[in-house]
């Protein structure tokens, strides 16, 4: 079986050996396009927006592999839709590419509830927005605090910092409406100048609103209070005097003048403020 082999010189069998492998070798070449499909090209179809087992068939019947290589939680949009497709829709790419897809979670993440107490209403809604919390409904209790977070709250309950809540919850917030629990006598500022009034006034969270001038008043902080609202005393039909309240937080309206009021003899001179 050999003998053709053994007679032949070895320099012949080498020639031999040499045109059998560059047969081989051509004829591997030769295959290789058909074997990975070298040159053709396929469209990849959109499936943004789709259910993945949806996006899944249109890929494989297109002969795409599919991986999902991400996931991200959006509440707005369906679970289990596709987000984000790399190669993107209309690329051209080999036969037999695989396609990534970002999918949108089937349960939101679960996060931390922050403690928002003592923020202001803006700075606890931005706080919110960026970790995925949502703000939900506003109440106001008594608090000098205007617009702070006194409270917050999930599904009417309080909420403690820490619970582990899914993203996208609603918090609802109750804020402080700038006026406080404590009831104290109106103080009496007729007879002082403006700036005397403010600082008079400031300790017990009181402002200013609306200042009306009689007559002509051209330095306001110097001008004399003549009349304010509320008064310090309100008399009753039956004749009896009470001592009027005011909360920490309101305002008290002025008229002003640039002539002091008369003064009234029949009371004390430096009205006193206080809880009372």
């Amino acid at each position: 079986m050999f003998k053709f082999i053994t007679h032949r010189s070895f320099f012949v069998n080498l020639l031999a050996a040499l045109a059998l492998l560059l047969i081989i070798v051509f004829l591997f070449f030769l295959s290789l396009g058909a074997i990975t499909k070298h040159g053709e090209t396929v469209t990849v179809p959109s499936v943004t927006g789709m259910n993945f087992t949806q996006a899944h068939n249109i890929l494989k019947q297109k002969g795409f592999d599919v991986e999902v290589n991400d996931s991200v939680y959006i509440d707005s949009v369906a679970p289990l839709t596709v987000i984000k497709q790399t190669p993107e829709s209309d690329d051209v790419v080999k036969a037999n590419r695989k396609v990534y897809l970002t999918i949108n979670r089937a349960n939101p993440p679960l996060i931390e509830m922050p403690d928002l107490r003592g923020y202001s209403f803006r700075s606890a809604q931005m706080f919110l927005q960026s970790i995925g919390l949502k703000v939900g409904d506003t109440t106001y209790k008594p608090d000098i605090a205007r617009n702070a977070v006194k409270e917050q709250l999930m599904n009417g309950k309080l909420i403690e910092p820490g619970t582990k809540i899914p993203m996208s919850s609603a918090i609802d917030l109750v804020l402080g409406n700038g006026l406080g629990n404590t009831l104290i006598a109106v103080p009496d500022l007729v007879g002082l100048t403006v700036a005397q009034a403010k600082q008079y006034i400031a300790g017990d969270n009181i402002g200013i609103g609306v200042i009306l001038t009689d007559g002509e008043v051209s330095d306001t902080a110097n001008a004399f209070i003549v009349r304010q609202n509320p008064d310090t005393k309100t008399t009753l039909p039956t004749g009896e005097i009470v001592d009027n309240r005011i909360r920490p937080g309101q305002m008290m309206d002025i008229w002003i003048s640039t002539t002091p009021p008369p003064k009234d003899t029949t009371q004390q001179a430096s009205p006193q403020t206080g809880n009372q």
